[in-house]
């Protein structure tokens, strides 16, 4: 039990640097690092039982790396407007063939959770996802079809 209150120390401690959070714990009276654990299990629930769990999808896989695309187009180094071009190269071609692919994609169980997954191990930088596929799979791809694209 310790070891569950000190992990949720380390969470309020990071939480207090959102404002927002400072201003939904006065209005509903509960520990922020309570709502943030409740609303991640909520979208969790959401995913997995398929309400809405598309446009999570979609929302998740969009908002965050345009986002940090802004960023990198704003900042002074380059290696992070490559991170984000190649995320979105792998991001469209996964799109494209998920447009092809949809009448079956539907009968897979907890598919929106395995894209989910598969979208956050493309775009965070810890996985550099996007940049493995890219570079074991789509480079080439693409290279060899450049002229019939």
């Amino acid at each position: 039990m310790d070891a569950v209150q000190s992990q949720l120390k380390v969470l309020r401690t990071k939480l207090d640097k959102i404002p927002a959070l400072e201003k939904a714990e006065e209005a509903t009276n509960l520990p922020k690092e309570y709502l943030v654990l409740g609303g991640g299990l909520l979208l969790l629930i959401f995913i997995f039982c398929g309400i809405g769990a598309s446009s999570l999808c979609s929302i998740i896989g969009f908002v965050y790396p345009a986002f940090k695309s802004l960023q990198a187009i704003e900042s002074k180094t380059r290696g992070d407007d490559t991170q984000w071009l190649i995320y979105w190269v792998v991001y469209c071609f996964f799109s494209m063939i998920e447009v092809f692919t949809d009448f079956l994609l539907y009968w897979i169980p907890f598919y929106f959770a395995f894209k989910l997954a598969f979208l956050l191990w493309a775009m965070l930088p810890q996985t550099k996802g996007a940049k493995f596929l890219y570079d074991s799979f789509l480079k080439d791809f693409l290279i060899k079809n450049e002229s019939k694209i």
